[in-house]
């Protein structure tokens, strides 16, 4: 699934904040969970698609804005039966999560797809470790190399919120109104993201 993909199986739009990807996960995990549903193959699929949609959405968010740890924990062990009978632990390694694969652009070549991809992972990383200056010269050279990807304009609209909020954060407030004007002028109809960023500028008027 794309980006876009995760955010409509929680039914959100793209750019939505995480306390309303936690809210929506949370309303359909319980409605899916296959406790609640037994023998319906139909709410275990959704499950386990709504719970992937919400791991992957995770991984674009700054660790200081949202717990990291997953709803549904990963089992490390599991209980095999020894030869006589007593239950032994045995690890269970955890198989690699496949990175969440960006929409495909047809006016993209090959190879262009493919660094789209990459690029996609690296700034994914970059919000982790909040190192946003860098985040924010990697996504304008995308944006410049594919300037009519709208994907990659929002990409570019909300590093610059996530750079703005951060820079709430350290009071300064001047330089955080320029970028997250800039985010509203780099994606002016994403509705989430100009919810998010009145909620910054009411942020700033708390500390004026």
């Amino acid at each position: 699934m794309s980006l876009a993909d995760y955010y409509r199986v929680l039914g959100l739009r793209t750019g939505a904040s995480f306390s309303d990807i936690k809210a929506s996960y949370r309303r359909l995990a319980r409605r899916w969970h296959p406790d609640i549903n037994p023998s319906d193959q139909n709410a275990k699929d959704k499950f386990i698609r709504i719970t992937e949609a919400y791991r992957e959405l995770l991984r674009i968010v700054p660790p200081d804005e949202a717990d990291l740890t997953p709803p549904i924990s990963e089992p490390e062990t599991s209980e095999v039966s020894s030869s006589a009978g007593a239950p032994v632990q045995r690890n269970v390694q955890p198989e690699p999560r496949k990175p969440p694969q960006v929409q495909v652009n047809p006016d993209l070549s090959q190879q262009d797809q493919q660094l789209k991809q990459q690029f996609y992972e690296q700034l994914q990383e970059l919000f982790k470790t909040q190192k946003f200056p860098r985040a924010i010269a990697l996504v304008e050279g995308l944006a410049q190399r594919m300037p009519k990807d709208s994907e990659v304009r929002q990409w570019q609209a909300i590093t610059y919120q996530r750079w703005g909020r951060h820079l709430i954060r350290q009071n300064q407030v001047e330089k955080a109104k320029i970028y997250l004007k800039k985010a509203l002028r780099t994606d002016p109809r994403n509705k989430s993201l100009q919810l998010e960023v009145k909620h910054d500028f009411e942020s700033l008027e708390k500390k004026a």
